[in-house]
């Protein structure tokens, strides 16, 4: 019944309003050298735009490097000096659009959405658009050849651990309860507690290889960019198996039947990962209440702690955040699954 009438209510509300192509309110700056009308103007197109939330606070070039840095902005906009002069006198002028290319698509789409705003304004300033030319000079930041690898590979990293490390440790505690030997662990001389660590700790190392052939292909195969530190990647590998193994361990003690388990784990983390980790469609395009639901999905932080650390190179300093949701996450899984733990069978 879950299945016939629950799924297909659910695919579609989600796909409807999660997966766009359109983006939205994406915060970005402009860094004004001009202030003459010209500029005032284009800025002005911008603000009232639906796509672009403008952000006041940057007073130079020298910031913006920071702020893509630790993801506050998607793009930012720079007005040289003279802009307006520039125009005037010799009928050509550049701006400098500079977009966080770090997920391709996003940045190859707020880009166009600028250059169509700047085109705008100048076939207003000359019905055939032939006496004035506004040249964009476009930098990606990250990923200058717009590979999608480094949007995609973070994103299937996620996937596949919380996928696997779910599934495999939902069904490991239900299957000693449908073999009838759950009762043998049960009154053995050490504490039923080893039980679920015991489950948890093979599927921990298989995970770590599994993530070592996804990087190994990644970088090797794909050609992925690592800026990175690689005991820093492992270790909020780490925490993310450590949260999913929990989560898979709540599940498998609360279900009674390894078929159950795997229904949960399946439709109940497929769906979820690959709707609210933000590789198959951004998460500012979606309604509030889906992006606060986003929140508690753990591949989320990842996804996020990923791409700072291969592709942008930053260090625990820029992503101290993501981690102690992970690890807020963790605790409270085991302390959940520990709690639901049954010592005696019914």
């Amino acid at each position: 019944m879950l299945m016939l009438f629950g799924l297909p209510i659910v695919m579609i509300t989600l796909f409807g309003f999660a997966l766009t192509n359109e983006i939205k309110n994406s915060k970005i700056v402009v860094i004004d050298y001009a202030k003459d009308a010209a500029s005032q103007q284009i800025i002005n197109k911008i603000a009232v735009s639906q796509n672009f939330e403008i952000e006041r606070s940057l007073l130079s070039h020298l910031q913006i490097e920071d702020a893509f840095r630790r993801g506050k902005i998607k793009l930012a906009v720079v007005f040289p000096a003279n802009f307006n002069s520039d125009l005037l006198h010799t009928n050509k002028a550049q701006i400098q659009i500079i977009a966080d290319a770090s997920d391709p698509n996003t940045a190859s789409t707020l880009t166009s959405y600028v250059t169509n705003i700047v085109a705008d304004y100048q076939s207003e300033l000359t019905p055939d658009g032939a006496r004035y030319q506004i040249v964009p000079n476009v930098r990606m930041l990250y990923n200058p050849a717009l590979k999608g690898a480094t949007n995609f590979v973070p994103g299937v990293m996620a996937l596949v651990l919380m996928l696997v490390c779910v599934l495999m440790t939902s069904v490991s505690i239900v299957k000693e309860k449908e073999k009838g030997t759950m009762e043998i662990l049960l009154v053995s001389p050490f504490n039923p507690l080893l039980v679920i660590i015991s489950k948890a700790v093979p599927y921990f190392f298989l995970s770590l290889l599994n993530l070592s052939v996804i990087l190994l292909m990644s970088v090797y195969l794909l050609d992925m960019p690592f800026n990175g530190s690689v005991p820093l990647l492992y270790f909020e590998s780490s925490l993310l198996i450590l949260t999913c193994l929990s989560l898979g361990l709540l599940i498998s003690n609360s279900t009674n039947s390894q078929q159950s388990a795997m229904l949960i784990s399946l439709m109940g983390m497929l769906v979820p990962v690959m709707m609210f980790t933000g590789f198959l469609s951004p998460l500012a395009n979606m309604p509030m209440p889906l992006q606060i639901i986003a929140n508690i999905v753990p591949s989320k932080w990842y996804y996020i702690i990923v791409k700072s650390i291969m592709i942008k190179g930053l260090g625990i300093e820029a992503i101290w955040k993501e981690t102690l949701i992970l690890t807020g996450m963790t605790v409270f899984l085991l302390f959940v699954s520990f709690k639901k733990f049954k010592i005696r069978l019914e």
